[in-house]
């Protein structure tokens, strides 16, 4: 492989992820309390921004294997299990702290101490224990629910451009509701009594 070759690969990543971080910044969304009021149903901009992203990644990377201008997408196996206590436990960790390791990185960029010493000390110290754990917990975890590395569409053999047809409804629809109607059964900027 050419040594100009594998220096771009090196930063494409660092690009992309810069990217990101400054989308975040730019939005808001370094905030802590965009991150809290997700979870209080208070502020679903985190939730917008991600959706879109991840609509925008599908659309651009089913696009560009379509063209020939992509492989596929490396896999990780899926446990069952082990994906979804996994997912409770960051989750968790996110609601109670306010963080989570995008906003972290980008308020420590931001060079706010509060984001940079405890979101820090989260990241190195979950790193740890999970380091730590790995070999009593994983294969625990992993026993039930494997299901290899699949994708919905190969789940439930379909055509990959139907399932993101039917995402992109689903997010349309998610904004729509998101934007009509608070939760607490008021339209959106309806006056309170």
């Amino acid at each position: 492989m050419p040594e100009h070759t594998l220096s771009l690969n090196s930063f494409v990543p660092l690009f992309i992820g810069v990217a990101f971080g400054i989308l975040l910044q730019r939005a808001g969304l370094s905030q802590y309390h965009r991150i809290v009021n997700v979870f209080r149903f208070r502020d679903l901009t985190v939730l917008k921004f991600l959706l879109s992203a991840l609509l925008s990644a599908s659309i651009g990377i089913r696009l560009l294997q379509t063209l020939g201008l992509a492989g596929d997408v490396p896999l990780p196996s899926t446990f069952v299990v082990a994906d979804l206590v996994g997912g409770l436990i960051f989750g968790a960790g996110m609601a109670l702290s306010g963080f989570c390791p995008g906003t972290v990185a980008a308020g420590a960029g931001e060079g706010r101490l509060d984001y940079l010493i405890p979101g820090a000390f989260g990241l190195f110290s979950g790193a740890v224990v999970y380091g730590l754990a790995y070999e009593r917990i994983m294969p625990a975890l992993t026993k039930w629910g494997g299901l290899g590395p699949v994708t919905f569409a190969g789940a439930v053999r379909v055509e990959p451009w139907l399932v993101i047809l039917i995402f992109a409804e689903l997010v349309g629809v998610t904004f729509y509701f998101v934007e009509r109607r608070t939760f607490s059964g008021r339209r959106a900027g309806a006056p309170s009594s």
